[in-house]
């Protein structure tokens, strides 16, 4: 049984999500994720009481220094950097609530997944608008991928995601819930089916919950789903920089950021500061001085700026982009990880959402290092 107390750096682990991790046989497992919304192509590896979300799929991660040998019984494993030993990892088991199966006999696996070790996630609507259209879709998502594959549904309905939670809850120790959605073809853009889910849910099911949708037409949908029971919202840029917007995600940049923006303060005033967060895309394209500049913004405004590094996923157009390294992504976290300790709007004063969980980013770490009273590296 492998019982070495060697700690990895965040420098390490910073990489790991950068590069990516391959996998020597019973290592990739039953609970790697593959296709689909993000995170996907991933799989959850734990280093001490940290976990994160390490891309296992993707071209990139076929070629990392990065590797991980066989686990143990306990599912602990070695994990080497060009062959030589750097510490050890462990894989969390798969849930048990997958082998559950709903009212309507739809798998629960299929219904909602498991991220990092604690959160319970799905996607609503499985498509979007702008998603079989090459001129409008986001080049990285593969939101299609997993309906296409069958390992999921196109529509999860309340029932299911009650279901779901009451299971993953009783089971495996869920905390969260995270629901985001497809773009439908709608002025609310997805803010409606949003509402009535978790209008829904909260009646039957005591849990906390983050909703993720483009900025709608109406900024009076934000008092309706605060007040159905959402915890917090998300509404993601991804990127910044109006080039790379209008390259990389053609269709959505006909949002403009300036809209974000309103959309945002409007958001806040409902939620409350550090109650609504954002996705910022690191590696697509955007400057660190642009990542962190829009970061400083936003944290003003009390939105919390989620920095993640872009991983290419498997049948997009960008499955050959690289990733970020890990010295740009350490340029960015460490003056955001500053800025949000500054504020005090740090990922454990979140309820609910991808920023509380952090397992696809190590902006966590940063913030730690950042906090006031915090030991000098």
């Amino acid at each position: 049984m492998l019982t070495s107390t060697i700690q990895l750096s965040d420098a390490v682990l910073t990489e790991l999500q950068s590069v990516g991790l391959r996998l020597d046989g019973a290592a990739a497992g039953p609970a790697a994720r593959q296709g689909g919304a993000g995170p996907t192509d991933h799989k959850a590896v734990r280093v001490g009481d940290t976990t994160i979300m390490v891309p296992v799929f993707s071209a990139e991660a076929s070629r990392s220094p990065y590797r991980a040998g066989a686990p143990d019984v306990l599912g602990v494993a070695e994990l080497f950097r060009h062959d030589e030993p750097v510490g050890l990892i462990s894989f969390p088991k798969q849930p048990r609530f997958y082998a559950g199966v709903s009212s309507d006999g739809v798998p629960f696996w299929k219904i909602a997944q498991l991220h990092s070790h604690n959160v319970l996630a799905t996607t609503l609507l499985q498509n979007c608008i702008r998603y079989n259209d090459k001129t409008t879709s986001c080049q990285f998502c593969a939101i299609g991928e997993s309906l296409k594959n069958d390992r999921t549904i196109a529509y999860k309905r309340p029932h299911h995601l009650i279901e779901v939670a009451r299971m993953a809850m009783e089971l495996d120790g869920v905390e969260q819930l995270v629901i985001t959605t497809g773009t439908p073809a709608t002025k609310d853009r997805g803010a409606k089916i949003l509402y009535d889910t978790v209008l829904a849910l909260k009646r039957e099911v005591n849990i906390p919950v983050q909703v993720q949708c483009e900025p709608p037409d109406d900024f009076g949908w934000f008092q309706k789903l605060y007040d159905a029971g959402a915890d917090s919202l998300g509404m993601h840029l991804e990127a910044v920089e109006e080039a790379v917007r209008r390259r990389i995600m053609p269709g959505k940049a006909e949002v403009t950021v300036p809209y974000y923006m309103e959309a945002f303060k409007a958001a806040v005033a409902v939620f409350g500061r550090g109650q609504v967060s954002t996705y910022l895309l690191a590696g697509l394209g955007d400057s660190a001085e642009s990542l962190i500049n829009i970061s400083r913004e936003l944290v003003a405004i009390g939105v919390y700026p989620f920095v993640v590094p872009f991983v290419p996923v498997r049948h997009t157009p960008l499955a050959a982009h690289p990733g970020p390294s890990q010295a740009f992504m350490a340029q960015v976290l460490a003056p955001v990880g500053q800025l949000l300790a500054d504020a005090g709007m740090t990922s454990d004063t979140l309820k609910a959402g991808c920023g509380k969980c952090g397992a696809c980013s190590t902006l966590k770490s940063f913030e730690k290092k950042s906090a006031p009273g915090a030991l000098a590296a």
